[in-house]
């Protein structure tokens, strides 16, 4: 019974075993990559603009919702002398795009779905409205579901999806089309899920690495975001306070006559630079929609993460049933229980079977054992295809993470150190007019 034990676990740990990649398959991702790029080459795709509409609900009740414009075209240069090609366009609401996201997180489980920007604002600093149809909130909602178009379109698989296409292109029928790819009734259970993460007996390791890394990364990136509210708050107060320092100026300088036009001078960069507050932090929010996308990102780290634990969990349990069989299989061919069964207890009190029936008990349980060893090695083929794709697409997700925080955490030291040149400047200003007086 031991050795049949130590085979369960055997079988169960091949699907995580260690993928070390070689250069054919460094090139095979660069092919995949190649393939996915090919779509942006081919196709400029743009959420050009978003409108306010009016309209009823499912149930017959008046709501207000937003509508954004995607344009689609060609995007082979015109040749001398030729026309641009006119652009396709169709509306979509932000359902439909949830929508589609859910239809790639079912068929592409081993993948990295893109997150959509907030449907909510959250960690917004108080002075901006955190109503959806607020004009700002709607303007950086179309940049962000922009930029997730330009993700799916970028990835090496998700690009070449069908129903993605139909997406960008068609605007009636798509509904339908997504729902007869039948991707709901593919949808795990969340028990199944849940049960799965606390009865996996052998979770590879690299895995469960990456899921502290999410759950660590998802903490710091709310930290920082809830920091940054709190600092734009005193920003705005220290900014707003140069306003008042303005309008003593202005009214100090009816009253001096030598020193009126120095203090009104004074007033006025005062003035400039307290007003300058409002665009500043509006541009900021830009750079917090960077970092929401990847505390977003998080999720769809542990929802891959998840599904592992979920094949991994179907994987051990077909080599436990499996190997349940095989000694039931020795059980009966030997006439001996190993272990206190009802099924022994019976034997004694009723005795034992006949051999014609326990050569047919056998005869099924082989053929149970084939149907069974024919499962595990289909579980064990899923398990190791999910790996291989599922790792290749976190390295992918590693280089562009590194890239994206690196740029925009340096567009935000640049903007930073830009916004203190530009206060030191109004206070040179106001000096140069202070020597004046």
């Amino acid at each position: 019974m031991m050795a049949d034990c130590e085979s369960i676990e055997e079988v169960a740990v091949i699907g995580n075993t260690d993928i070390t990649p070689a250069e054919s398959e460094n090139n095979a991702i660069n092919t995949m990559v190649e393939r996915g790029t090919a779509l942006l080459r081919k196709m400029d795709i743009n959420v050009a603009e978003a409108e306010k509409r009016t309209g009823k609900n499912t149930v017959n009740m008046q709501e207000t919702y937003t509508v954004y414009l995607i344009e689609t075209r060609p995007a082979e240069a015109v040749p001398e002398g030729g026309v641009p090609a006119t652009p396709d366009f169709l509306w979509r609401r932000y359902s439909e795009f949830e929508l589609l996201r859910t239809y790639l997180l079912v068929t592409y489980p081993c993948i990295i779905i893109p997150p959509l920007p907030e449907k909510r604002a959250e960690f917004v600093w108080h002075k901006l409205s955190a109503d959806n149809l607020d004009p700002d909130f709607v303007e950086r909602r179309r940049v962000g579901l922009e930029n997730f178009l330009f993700r799916v379109a970028s990835h090496p698989v998700l690009s070449t999806d069908d129903i993605f296409l139909v997406f960008l292109t068609e605007e009636k029928g798509w509904r339908e089309a997504v729902l007869d790819t039948g991707f709901q009734d593919k949808v795990d259970s969340r028990l199944k899920s849940l049960s799965a993460m606390f009865r996996v007996k052998n979770p590879d390791k690299r895995f469960t690495a990456v899921k502290q890394y999410s759950d660590e990364l998802n903490a710091v990136i709310s930290q920082l975001l809830r920091v940054r509210v709190k600092v734009a708050d005193r920003l705005y107060g220290v900014y707003k306070v140069h306003g008042n320092y303005g309008k003593v100026f202005s009214e100090w300088s009816a009253i001096e006559k030598e020193m009126g036009d120095g203090l009104q001078s004074a007033g006025h960069h005062m003035d400039t630079y307290a007003a300058s507050i409002d665009d500043i932090l509006e541009e900021e929010e830009h750079y917090a929609d960077h970092l929401k996308e990847y505390l977003f990102y998080t999720d769809a780290v542990r929802s891959v993460c998840r599904k592992h634990e979920l094949v991994q969990y179907d994987l051990e349990t077909a080599a436990h049933e499996l190997a349940s069989k095989k000694v039931q299989k020795e059980e009966l061919a030997t006439g001996t229980v190993r272990v206190f069964s009802l099924k022994g207890m019976t034997s004694k009190l009723f005795g034992q079977e006949s051999q014609e029936q326990r050569e047919n008990k056998v005869a099924a349980l082989e053929q149970s054992i084939q149907e069974s060893e024919e499962m595990l090695k289909e579980k064990n083929t899923e398990s190791q295809e999910f790996l291989r794709t599922a790792w290749e697409d976190i390295e992918r997700f590693k280089d562009q993470r590194d890239r994206d925080l690196r740029e925009a955490l340096i567009s935000y030291a640049i903007m930073q150190i830009s916004m203190c040149k530009k206060g030191i400047q109004v206070w040179s200003n106001a000096k140069e007019c202070f020597n004046k007086m």
